[in-house]
Formats: C-alpha cells, sequence, structure tokens
C-alpha cells in the first residue's frame, strides 16, 4: 500500500495510490496523524487507511506532471513541527558504497589500494558481523546525523548547494521512516525512496569531514509504501543537464545487497534512549549503492536528479540549485 502526501493552497491531504488515481483520505491530514491514529486504535495502518479511503478520486498524472491545483508535498513530516524529526542515515551498507568511499579517501591519502581505509574497515566488520541470527546483536554500522524535518525537500524541489558547500551530490537510496509510540517503543511506519544529498569534495579531503558533509538538505518521495518487500530491490538514478542525461546507473538496494540486515540497523539506531522519545519521527537513510561523483561528475545549477525503485512508486526527481557563495563568516552575538 502506498500513500502521497498533498496540499492545495491552506488544504493539506494523504492520499492512497490506486494507479492512475489518488483517494483522498477521510478525516486525517498527514500520515503522521494516520500512524499516530493507527497505534491508539491498535489496528494495522493499511486497515485503518482502507477504512478512510472514502475522498475525492483526484488524476495522479495531473498532479505529478503539476497540472493541478493539488501538489505533492514530502510523503512523511510532522506538521508545524519540523524539530520533532529526526533525520540520519547509515553510511558503508552496499559494496558500492564502499569501493567509492575506499577509492575517495585512497586518493586523498595517497595510500596504495592494497592499504585499507578505516570506511573499508568498517565495511568489513559489517560484512563480518552486520547480519547476526535473529535477537542478537551485531556490530554497529557508520552512522550520521542530517538534520531535523525543516531538511526534508518535496519531489520537484530543489535542493541547494550552501554557499559554504564546495559540493553537492546525489545519494539515490531508500529511507525508512519510524514513530516512536507512546511507551517509548519504535515503530516502522514504511519506507520511501530518497536522495540523501551530500557534500562529496568536502568528505574526500578527510573522511573526519563526513558529519559535516552530511548537513544537507534531502528529499523522499513521492510515496511512502508500506509493507515494502526489502530484499533484492533494484532501481536507477540519473543525471538530466539541459533535459539530456549526463549520467546514469542501474543500481540494487535491500538486504540482500547489504552487509548489514535492517534489523541490525535499526537496533543501533535506537539502542541510544534519545532516540526513542515518544512522538518523535525518524526518517533514515539505509545507504547508496552508486554516485554520480564516483564517476568524476560534478553537479551544476540547473541540473536534474531522478531516482527510482522498483516498487516504491514514481521516479522522485528534485533540481539542483546553488545558494550564492559564503563572503563573511557567521557573527555570534554576546549577551553580556
Amino acid at each position: 500500500m502506498r500513500f502521497v502526501q498533498l496540499a492545495n493552497g491552506d488544504l493539506r491531504g494523504v492520499a492512497l495510490v490506486e494507479e492512475p488515481h489518488l483517494i483522498l483520505l477521510a478525516e486525517v491530514t498527514s500520515v503522521y496523524q494516520l500512524a499516530q491514529r493507527a497505534l491508539t486504535q491498535k489496528l494495522p495502518l493499511t486497515k485503518l487507511a482502507q477504512s478512510l479511503a472514502t475522498g475525492d478520486r483526484i488524476l495522479y498524472d495531473d498532479v505529478y506532471a503539476q497540472n493541478s491545483a493539488w501538489t505533492l508535498l514530502a510523503p512523511i513530516d510532522v506538521p508545524g513541527a519540523p524539530q520533532s524529526t529526526l533525520v540520519s542515515g547509515t553510511g558503508l551498507t552496499h559494496l558500492g558504497s564502499a569501493r567509492e568511499r575506499q577509492a575517495m579517501h585512497t586518493e586523498t591519502t595517497k595510500k596504495s589500494d592494497a592499504e585499507m581505509t578505516d570506511s573499508m574497515r568498517m565495511f568489513e566488520w559489517g560484512r563480518e558481523k552486520g547480519r547476526p541470527e535473529a535477537g542478537e546483536i551485531g556490530i554497529a554500522p557508520e552512522w550520521f546525523y542530517k538534520g531535523d524535518g525543516a531538511s526534508i525537500r518535496a519531489p520537484f524541489a530543489a535542493l541547494n548547494i550552501p554557499g559554504h558547500a564546495e559540493d553537492g551530490g546525489e545519494e539515490g537510496e531508500i529511507a525508512a521512516i519510524y514513530l516512536i509510540d507512546s511507551d517509548g517503543e519504535p515503530h516502522r511506519i514504511g519506507m520511501c525512496t530518497g536522495n540523501e544529498f551530500s557534500d562529496h569534495v568536502f568528505e574526500r579531503k578527510n573522511y573526519l569531514n563526513l558529519a559535516g558533509s552530511k548537513l544537507r538538505v534531502c528529499s523522499l518521495g513521492p510515496e511512502i509504501v508500506i509493507g515494502a518487500d526489502f530484499a533484492d530491490v533494484p532501481g536507477k538514478v540519473r543525471v538530466l543537464r539541459n533535459g539530456a542525461p549526463i549520467w546514469e546507473k542501474n543500481i540494487r538496494t535491500g538486504e540482500d545487497n547489504m552487509c548489514h540486515s535492517l534489523a541490525n540497523l535499526e537496533h543501533h539506531h535506537f539502542k541510544f534512549a534519545g532516540h526513542r522519545q515518544p512522538g518523535m519521527l525518524h526518517v533514515h537513510f539505509l545507504g547508496a549503492d552508486a554516485l554520480s561523483c564516483g564517476d568524476n561528475v560534478s553537479l551544476a545549477a540547473g541540473d536534474v536528479t531522478e531516482v527510482s525503485f522498483t516498487g516504491f512508486g514514481r521516479p522522485l526527481t528534485n533540481t539542483i540549485a546553488a545558494d550564492e557563495t559564503m563572503s563573511s563568516a557567521v557573527r555570534v552575538q554576546p549577551m553580556a
């Protein structure tokens, strides 16, 4: 089952995707509200949604082509409270990403290919201990913070390269969406297509720049998928310039293509008490298989990125924008 979030002026809505239509749900205006209600009523989210799918039918093609009064929002948010969302991710989960990170850091540190970087060590640890038996605890993956809900952009929205950044590069992947209940227990709402935008040039200088390179906007959608099959998920990423592809690659995600199991990634995210605060929403990117920067592609303002995965609905498209270069330091005002 797949949903989108929509806006029409000051109105908001949630719609069930039944191609070629979107069916508006009654009584709820966000997926967050729908999920909270499912927890309160102790109902499966899909069952509750089916009972509420009594609203108008809208042609999805018109909305997706931006020829409708309804526009697509990101498929998940906490309306009016972006600070209640934590956006994070896990790297070095896919073989492709590990190879590109190894090449990035080998080039930077002048090491030979035979020498193992810290990134590859973490990846190898994941291959050895990242898929524990049920109930057991495996090794911790790489983890990074991206921001709160204010960092999430809707489909077709611009992904801005900050004025202080050295680069902006796409990372096509799947993001998992979680809600913490009133008892502090995490629940997976679903998954969606994501573009986990990063500064790879800054990271390439030193792997310790990873944390700063991830503090960027990202994009999700258009659809959130409930009960998605995450075993083996083929996808495709494209970068277009002036309407023509300048880079594209077929990719694969899902547990069959990862060194960590989803359960292990989830344990190591939610083992922290601070990540289990009631009412909190979590958006967690699960890693990328290939990046255009790995093929020495540098994105520029006006470029368009497109990410799609089989079974996850329509492609996620965004335009690249560049903020004015930061020319003076941020000044902090003393309160003495």
